[in-house]
């Protein structure tokens, strides 16, 4: 069987580890398996997303792109704001673009990007979408209770927990607990995640507020299990802290990976700002 010889980069935004693969002279031509295979922690590389960097088409709008895909499952997947990070780092890194300001398009999506003095990355994450039809989420016959004018919806099978739901691109369910060492991720995490009243699953946020400008946090990602920090997660977690009452719009973020600072001033049009760390792990090559 022909193989192929793959380079990559390994990478990791607060824990949350990528391979990156250069796909600007060429489009990524990767089947599902190989995919897998490249996310495999035992077998493969090993990583909970994938990203394809690829140029853009001509014209000022946009700078680059990127493609991300589940390493689990090799799915093409919407958003994730800790690649977000690392994809700057990595297009810095090699010589793609020296710009430090820079625009991306993603597969539904522009986010502009910052690479700061401290070689931290923020990300204009764009602005949470509460809609239900948009991140989906069918309430059906549920019934809301509404705290701090935001609602906060009882699944069922899921009790007594119960979950503010909004999409940063991609959908999020998020719940307050008195302690995330002892939160029931393993548990309720898969069980949310498949919910039926969620047609496309949904990412699973636990946060524990420290303070109205500190949390911690633990996410249960879509087809990834836990994950030592997610980005859209924490900008989950703080949008619906905010909207419920319980935080400010800039929040020092805990996760098991690292801390995240995202601000969002809490209007209908405003966007939500992530800034973290992007690290380079190694450089190598694969036979696929």
């Amino acid at each position: 069987m022909a193989t192929t010889r793959l380079a990559f980069t390994k990478m990791h935004g607060a824990g949350n580890d990528f391979v990156v693969l250069d796909a600007t002279r060429a489009p990524l031509a990767l089947n599902h398996e190989q995919l897998r295979h490249l996310g495999d922690r035992r077998f493969g590389v090993g990583a909970d997303q994938i990203l394809a960097v690829e140029a853009a088409a001509p014209g000022p709008a946009v700078h680059l792109r990127y493609r991300i895909f589940n390493g689990a499952s090799g799915d093409e997947v919407e958003h994730c704001g800790n690649g977000a990070r690392c994809f700057l780092r990595y297009v810095h890194e090699q010589g793609l673009t020296t710009k430090r300001h820079v625009r991306v398009a993603t597969v539904n999506n522009v986010l502009e990007l910052v690479l700061e003095d401290d070689g931290r990355v923020t990300v204009d994450m764009n602005r949470p979408v509460f809609a239900h039809e948009d991140i989906p989420f069918d309430p059906g016959a549920l019934v809301a209770r509404l705290e701090g004018g935001f609602e906060r919806w009882a699944l069922e099978g899921a009790e007594p927990w119960r979950w503010a739901v909004l999409s940063m691109g991609n959908p999020h369910a998020v719940t307050r607990v008195d302690d995330v060492d002892t939160a029931p991720v393993a548990s309720i995490g898969p069980l949310v995640e498949t919910h039926p009243r969620f047609p496309n699953h949904v990412n699973v946020g636990f946060l524990q507020v420290l303070s109205r400008r500190e949390l911690r946090l633990r996410v249960h990602e879509r087809d990834a299990g836990e994950t030592l920090a997610c980005g859209t997660g924490a900008c989950a977690a703080v949008v619906a802290g905010v909207r419920l009452g319980w935080l400010d719009g800039d929040v020092e973020v805990h996760t098991r990976g690292g801390d995240l600072r995202i601000r969002w001033a809490g209007g209908p049009d405003d966007a939500v700002f992530m800034t973290g760390p992007a690290q380079t792990v190694y450089r190598g090559e694969i036979e696929l």
